[in-house]
């Protein structure tokens, strides 16, 4: 309905709820016979449509979003297992990256210890020099 059909209607419910004590039974039999072929001929929008099963139903037929029953255990699962999941592969991860790295410095200290030279040698700035003049 644009603007003025609702001015219009507006309008007219106004006079028919300020009238309503006077109009005869005849007058408001037809009113309701006219509301209800109004009601008929109205198209159903998408938004006004009543859904009384979820359009999408759980894997296990648990009820899903959609459903106005409590969630079952299985639904519940569904959500908790991949956060589960989640936390174990990240701590997993996590081991296994700080593993690598003790594995990284343990080869660093070996190679360091099985060296002839001794450890002071390697914190001599004059001993960085002269490994970056052997490098080249």
């Amino acid at each position: 309905m644009n603007n003025k059909e609702m001015q219009f209607a507006y309008k007219v419910k106004l006079a028919l709820d300020a009238n309503l004590d006077n109009l005869s039974d005849d007058t408001l039999q037809s009113l309701a016979a006219a509301r209800r072929v109004a009601l008929a001929r109205k198209k159903q929008t998408p938004m006004t449509v009543r859904v009384d099963q979820p359009v999408l139903a759980g894997a296990f037929s648990g009820g899903g979003m959609l459903s106005p029953e409590k969630p079952s255990w299985l639904s519940r699962l569904g959500v908790a297992a991949p956060l589960l999941l989640g936390i174990i592969l990240f701590a997993g991860l996590y081991q296994h990256e700080t593993a690598k790295r003790v594995s990284y410095l343990a080869d660093i200290d070996a190679a360091v210890l099985s060296d002839e030279l001794p450890l002071s040698a390697y914190l001599d700035h004059g001993f960085n020099a002269y490994l970056a003049e052997k490098g080249q």
